[in-house]
């Protein structure tokens, strides 16, 4: 039985298949970051993937909206919620929504259980234009933690 007494509804083959694919791709991110060691400058840890160094802070010393993510995802693949919070924290909300992504979907992949409309439900305008304003404040913290504001 399901909420409300309904049985609930099974994912077809292709939505569990589906599913197994999501999971796997937000574990394979979990898995980079946590092989990655993260940057003790709170940013950077992305040049362990070939990457160059971000533009922002190399023409201006301004670090770019997403400077950060991967040290922070890093650090909470690392099992560090705190320093990844700390590093930057739309980071570190993204790596928890990783991580609940992997469990979701995996989930519906293994028991074929369709909790994915309960969680995609709750996407909307809403929750863009909140998510849009934390990304904007986690940015103004990188700023002020990369002058040494705290």
């Amino acid at each position: 039985m399901g909420w409300g007494g309904a049985s609930p509804e099974k994912a077809t083959g292709p939505v569990r298949l589906a599913s197994a694919l999501v999971a796997l791709v937000a574990a394979s991110v979990l898995a980079i970051a946590w092989i990655l060691v993260p940057s003790d400058a709170g940013l950077g840890t992305h040049r362990q993937l070939g990457m160059p160094p971000c533009n922002w802070i190399v023409a201006a010393n301004m670090p770019c909206p997403t400077c950060g993510m991967t040290t922070a995802f890093s650090h909470a693949a690392h099992g560090d919620l705190p320093a990844s919070f700390g590093t930057q924290p739309m980071g570190a909300v993204l790596a928890v929504v990783t991580a609940a992504t992997v469990l979701v979907a995996g989930w519906t992949a293994v028991t074929g259980s369709m909790l994915a409309p309960f969680f995609t439900g709750l996407f909307g305008r809403r929750l863009f234009w909140i998510s849009i304003a934390m990304l904007l404040l986690a940015w103004g913290w990188k700023i002020m933690d990369h002058r040494g504001l705290f």
